[in-house]
């Protein structure tokens, strides 16, 4: 009774396998492409007038510049004759070796006394948007306090954080790195 049970079973499930096999899925229709012209269709004439000097109206700097202090940039995104300050990973404090840097941008301010600067702190790509904003408003605010403590008013800069969100160079490696985690000194006015 068991052999003839297993035998049920076994032919079952082969006529089973077998109409699987040849019923399959339904075959799909393949669709053509439609044909392409090689026709020339006309082409409507654009006519764009650019001016005299097409271009001049943009601009590589994020706020606008007064001829009076330059406005060219020096390095990263800094108005020359300032220069950036870099940072280590993770740190907010001046550096030795950018000590130099931020007292050459203290003693343009002091002898421009008309110059209004912002500062803009920066940082890599690495690390939570919410603590690299974090991060850069440290190094703006840290770069301002070693200015005021040169003898520059606090009146005449601003500070911004632009985190991770501006990077002046794109990649993932230490290089890359080190660029990105810098404060700009820009002009305001």
């Amino acid at each position: 009774m068991r052999k003839k049970l297993f035998h049920i079973l076994a032919l079952g499930s082969v006529v089973v396998s077998i109409s699987l096999l040849t019923g399959g899925c339904a075959k799909k229709q393949v669709e053509s492409e439609p044909a392409v012209s090689t026709e020339k269709q006309p082409v409507a004439e654009v006519v764009v007038d650019v001016g005299e000097n097409p271009g001049t109206e943009e601009s590589i700097t994020s706020t606008p510049v007064t001829p009076e202090f330059g406005g060219t940039i020096s390095e990263a995104r800094t108005h020359a004759p300032m220069l950036p300050v870099y940072f280590d990973f993770d740190k907010s404090n001046i550096k030795e070796d950018q000590v130099s840097r931020i007292e050459t941008n203290g003693a343009f301010l002091k002898d421009n006394m008309r110059a209004e600067i912002i500062i803009q702190g920066n940082c890599d790509e690495r690390g939570t948007q919410e603590y690299n904003m974090a991060l850069g408003e440290r190094r703006a605010q840290s770069a301002k306090k070693y200015l005021t403590n040169l003898g520059v008013d606090a009146g005449r800069i601003m500070t911004i954080s632009y985190g991770e969100e501006k990077p002046l160079v794109h990649g993932h490696d230490e290089f890359v790195w080190a660029q990105n985690r810098r404060d700009d000194f820009v002009f305001s006015r």
